[in-house]
């Protein structure tokens, strides 16, 4: 089974459990990845987070079935996971603009997302620079925001990305110099991301400390105009590179290297089992 059956065999999964409890460990075995791989890969290749899918079609079909059938709001709220009808009526609302008492008035209007296929594109033509590290153990401070994972990643801290990494630079002592920025995912899908710096050095309390395990790194060097080129390195490494490298997303952070001129994306790594 190739990679394009896998995620095809996953949304068939998760097509016919939207009214059950999801296991998201049993998508990524259905694909054939770690848990952890396949929610990144599967945001690259989306656009959206699997957790963002998954509630989206939900709240699809819980239109339709108060649409068409004699369900109650409360009776459509347990189908589709929600715990009460209060946390329903806010999600609906938000996602269709009307609350689902009104749906069964015909001139309301509601946001229909299909279910999602995937279908082969043809890539490759432009070469990706990249190299393996395999790095010891290593400890960064620096600041901290957690990022939820269904938002778009817009951090605050980007605000004054200037301003922090003048006030790590202090802290920059090891043979890794600069600034990194680095995203570590959580089990809920939030991220926690970081203007850091590795240090040798006690981390102060207007800071936050990171330990980094040992780890095999694919760094990627990006290549044009910056933001557009950082961001289409993050893309090409999940939907070109990963696909076809016999590897996959390590459970350990992320991170951007570098500055304007010379930027690097390093990516954990271990090979696929």
């Amino acid at each position: 089974m190739d990679l394009l059956e896998k995620m095809n065999a996953a949304i068939s999964y998760i097509e016919s459990n939207l009214d059950e409890e999801i296991d998201y460990g049993e998508i990524a075995k259905i694909a054939c990845f770690s848990e952890h791989h396949f929610k990144r890969m599967f945001s690259f290749i989306a656009g959206i987070s699997l957790a963002e899918y998954v509630r989206r079609r939900r709240l699809t079909l819980a239109a339709f079935d108060l649409k068409e059938s004699d369900m109650r709001v409360i009776d459509v709220a347990i189908k589709y996971g929600y715990n009460s009808p209060d946390s329903f009526s806010r999600a609906f609302q938000t996602l269709h603009e009307v609350a689902p008492s009104s749906v069964k008035h015909s001139d309301v209007t509601l946001k229909a997302y299909p279910r999602m296929t995937f279908q082969i594109a043809i890539k490759g033509d432009v070469e990706m620079n990249y190299k393996f590290v395999e790095k010891k153990a290593f400890t960064v401070v620096g600041k901290k925001e957690t990022v939820a994972g269904g938002a778009e990643f817009n951090p605050k801290l980007w605000v004054h990305l200037d301003e922090i990494e003048e006030s790590v630079k202090p802290y920059d002592n090891t043979s890794f110099p600069g600034t990194l920025q680095i995203s570590l995912t959580k089990e809920n899908g939030d991220i926690d991301y970081y203007v850091a710096t590795a240090t040798t050095k006690p981390c102060p309390k207007v800071l936050e400390q990171l330990e980094i395990s040992a780890q095999t790194w694919a760094v990627f060097q990006t290549m044009g105009e910056m933001p557009d080129a950082l961001l289409k390195t993050w893309e090409r490494v999940y939907t070109e590179w990963f696909p076809t490298s016999g590897y996959e997303l390590a459970e350990a952070p992320e991170f951007v290297r570098g500055d304007d001129t010379n930027t690097e994306v390093w990516v954990p790594v271990r090979k696929q089992k």
